[in-house]
């Protein structure tokens, strides 16, 4: 299958060894990835400081860019969620967004795969976003009364010399939510805080997440803070 590699801005600008890492691990996987050259910014941020109808313009180019590829993917649950519940004036989107996927969900649930082979053996939180667990349903959050899920833990759970921690409040929000860490700076450190001090709590080594955005905003703190944690996106763990 062809699939078309989405990297994030953020990610290609602060985080670019987890779009490498991705592209390696869909190659191992069997799949004829591309790198689209002529990408840019899925508009995310536009639409989250309320310009929504600015945000569109970037719509047509990645439209034409990855609608003959088979799948789209990318390692970013947040900006997964905007292509394919953000573009509702665009009639050419579902093109797109029937085929776009978060990384881990496209291992379980695209290629039918449980598990990649991996040896990572220190001690990890688990953060899990609001956009993937709340939009994506990449795992279930504790208000839904369901069998419990989360397709990120399902495959570290497999990873040789893992240990994966309980933590005592785990879908809780990281306190980035976009503009929300400008506009409201105090309150989102306090819950980025809030969030370090459970993994602390824990003895954890690394916070992980299908996020880099909401584990860029907890890298902040505990760099500013020198705390003894670090951050991985979990197909690096």
């Amino acid at each position: 299958m062809r699939v078309g590699l989405f990297i994030p801005c953020y990610i290609d600008q602060f985080y670019p060894q987890v779009g490498v890492a991705t592209l390696k691990l869909l190659e191992q996987l069997g799949c004829e990835v591309e790198y689209p050259l002529d990408q840019t910014c899925c508009g995310q941020p536009l639409a989250n400081a309320g310009y929504e109808a600015k945000a569109v313009d970037s719509c047509p180019n990645f439209i034409h860019l990855f609608k003959d590829f088979d799948y789209v993917v990318a390692p970013s649950g947040s900006c997964i969620y905007h292509v394919k519940h953000h573009w509702l004036t665009q009639t050419d989107s579902d093109s797109i967004r029937n085929k776009i996927y978060e990384l881990s969900e496209f291992i379980i649930d695209i290629l039918e795969k449980d598990q990649v082979n991996s040896i990572f053996q220190r001690k990890v939180g688990i953060h899990e976003s609001c956009h993937g667990l709340r939009g994506l349903r990449l795992g279930t959050s504790s208000e839904l009364s369901i069998k419990p899920f989360n397709k990120a833990k399902q495959l570290l759970e497999k990873v040789d010399g893992i240990e994966l921690v309980e933590l005592n409040r785990k879908d809780e929000c990281c306190g980035l939510g976009g503009t929300f860490s400008v506009t409201e700076e105090a309150v989102s450190v306090k819950m980025g805080r809030d969030r370090l001090r459970d993994h602390l709590d824990h003895d954890v080594d690394v916070i992980t997440s299908t996020d880099m955005s909401c584990l860029m905003h907890l890298e902040g703190l505990i760099r500013r803070e020198k705390l003894p944690i670090e951050v991985m996106h979990f197909l690096k763990s």
